[in-house]
């Protein structure tokens, strides 16, 4: 991926690439509000860095709950990933891979 990533962009990368699997989940593990979350996971889906799954509807039904959308990161999405902490680690900055959360490395920040 040519373009640069943004901060917001790497934490729901670095979040799903953790485990972090739906769009409400990795709004809570990374503090980023729901409608941010949203908005960037469509936009990397059409890009091409996560796909997305429906679970099973009866599952949903069992656990009286909406159905979730469950995302994995790409090749396309793993490189730019890479690429993008590359990039940050050179600024100093880390992500904290547990929780996908920004913080500066020099002064230990972000845990």
């Amino acid at each position: 991926m040519s373009r640069s990533l943004g901060v917001t962009t790497v934490t729901i990368l670095s979040a799903i690439q953790s485990g972090v699997r739906y769009g409400l989940d990795i709004a809570n593990r990374t503090g980023l509000r729901p409608g941010t979350v949203y908005t960037t996971r469509r936009r990397l889906e059409r890009r091409g860095s996560i796909e997305g799954r429906w679970e099973d509807a009866e599952l949903a039904a069992e656990e009286r709950r909406p159905r979730r959308r469950y995302y994995r990161l790409t090749h396309a999405g793993t490189e730019a990933l890479a690429e993008a902490r590359e990039r940050f680690a050179e600024l100093g900055v880390r992500f904290d891979p547990r929780l996908a959360i920004a913080g500066d490395a020099r002064r230990g920040e972000g845990d």
